[in-house]
């Protein structure tokens, strides 16, 4: 992997290329990353992983016609090959109005901002071990736990240079660190598994390992001996761990991509009062640590903090170039680049901000409803908005949390669900989408 200078160097010099091989304009992107994890199970190592990738990816423009593609073979022959090809490939594409770099009068400009992304202390396998034994152990030791799944400790670091023709250059580094851990409680047919995983930047910000062993242990006790529910109609609140994929949905259906295929539920509602006014949503790209934060976007863009709802309502949409042009409105910021072909689109850290009222004063007139502690199954159609998914939480009843439930489907309208959203003050900065507790009223509920 080479360090971010010598990636954005590399990315230049192929960009250079393209140019001397016929693009009237060009942009690289250099994706690198390698991970090492740890697993045990049952105090005993199970497995040693560790993975590298590396990746450039060259893009190109002959007049309104462009191509795209990448090598792992960053030699210099490699990469003269690349450019020629690419260039060849642009001269036989179709024109595309919308495809073209970022207006070069929005790029970025140095110097970024620092952001906090690497860690400069490296865990090695044994530090790994020793992490993923104490999370396991820790979950073993909760009372009704009979069997693990095992616990993981890992550690990785990335690095992403982009450069382009007309003058944007730059690079950044970033780490990764995880504990997690997964057990079994019960016997037999009466089995229930649950976990409890973590990921931050750097692994000061991680809680103890015991923490979040015994977090998996406590969570998966509390599953034993699950009821059914009633089918109907019922309030249903969202653990912070799952009510994070609302916003997901909401984000997808933000992406201009999706507007300008009209294939957004959101489709001609941007004036509406989509939440209720006391609802705010923010994208964050230069927090501290975070785990999507960057300091320029997949296109060379500064990325800035900013609302997505205020006051309940939207601020606009979420654009690279190309949905921009299409849509007649300036880039945000967000356009992210994977592999190789064109920028996709996507948010940075997210959350709801939170809300005056605590979790138990969120379901304190809840005389009969559910609180959702898992989703599964992805039966949300980004068209229509129609959320259908398969649960299990805990019932609540008159204004307390009872017992476990499983095997339901809640069901509803993403538009309905998020004007009757209610956000809790427990929010806490956990994933890279991070909500408070949240309840959603007027839910269907299929179950017995």
């Amino acid at each position: 992997m080479l360090d971010p200078h010598a990636a954005r160097d590399r990315a230049a010099a192929l960009v250079e290329r393209a140019r001397r091989a016929g693009a009237d304009c060009a942009d690289a992107a250099y994706i690198a990353d390698s991970s090492e994890s740890i697993q045990v199970r049952l105090g005993k190592l199970e497995d040693v992983e560790r993975s590298e990738s590396e990746y450039i990816a060259l893009r190109a423009f002959v007049g309104g016609s462009s191509a795209s593609i990448g090598s792992s073979d960053l030699g210099d022959a490699a990469l003269d090959e690349l450019a020629q090809r690419v260039v060849a490939m642009a001269r036989l594409a179709p024109e595309d109005a919308y495809a073209g770099l970022a207006p070069g009068d929005c790029l970025a400009t140095g110097p970024h901002p620092e952001l906090g992304l690497v860690d400069g202390d490296e865990p090695g396998p044994a530090d790994l071990r020793a992490l993923a034994e104490a999370a396991e152990a820790a979950a073993r030791e909760v009372a009704g736990v009979t069997n693990s799944e095992g616990a993981g400790a890992s550690a990785g670091q990335g690095v992403f240079a982009l450069v382009t023709s007309h003058g944007f250059a730059g690079a950044y580094a970033t780490t990764s660190r995880s504990v997690s851990a997964s057990v079994i409680a019960g016997e037999g047919g009466g089995m229930q598994r649950d976990y409890a995983w973590r990921s931050a930047r750097h692994l000061a910000d991680l809680p103890p390992p015991e923490e979040i062993g015994r977090l998996a242990g406590e969570r998966t006790v509390r599953r034993l001996a699950p009821a059914r529910l009633a089918s109907g109609p019922m309030p249903v609140v969202f653990d912070p761990r799952v009510g994070g994929s609302l916003v997901g949905h909401l984000l997808g259906a933000m992406s201009g991509a999706a507007i300008a295929r009209g294939a957004s539920f959101l489709l001609g509602r941007e004036d509406e009062q989509l939440f209720d006014s006391a609802v705010t949503i923010i994208d964050d790209p230069l927090r501290l640590r975070g785990l999507r934060s960057r300091p320029f976007d997949g296109e060379g863009l500064p990325t800035a903090h900013r609302a997505l709802v205020e006051g309940g309502r939207l601020t606009g949409w979420l654009l690279n170039a190309a949905a921009a042009r299409q849509l007649g409105l300036p880039p945000t910021g967000h356009a992210a680049r994977g592999g190789g072909g064109a920028p996709g689109i996507a948010a940075s850290n997210t959350h709801i901000a939170p809300g005056t009222v605590s979790p138990a004063g969120l379901i304190a007139d809840i005389a009969d409803g559910v609180y959702v502690t898992e989703l599964i199954g992805h039966g949300v159609n980004g068209v229509t908005g129609d959320y259908s998914r398969g649960a299990s939480g805990y019932r609540i009843v008159q204004g307390e949390i009872a017992g476990p439930v499983a095997e339901f489907t809640i069901a509803g309208n993403l538009i309905d669900m998020f004007r009757a959203l209610t956000p809790a003050d427990d929010l806490e900065w956990q994933h890279a989408i991070n909500v408070p507790t949240l309840r959603v009223d007027g839910m269907m509920i299929a179950g017995d």
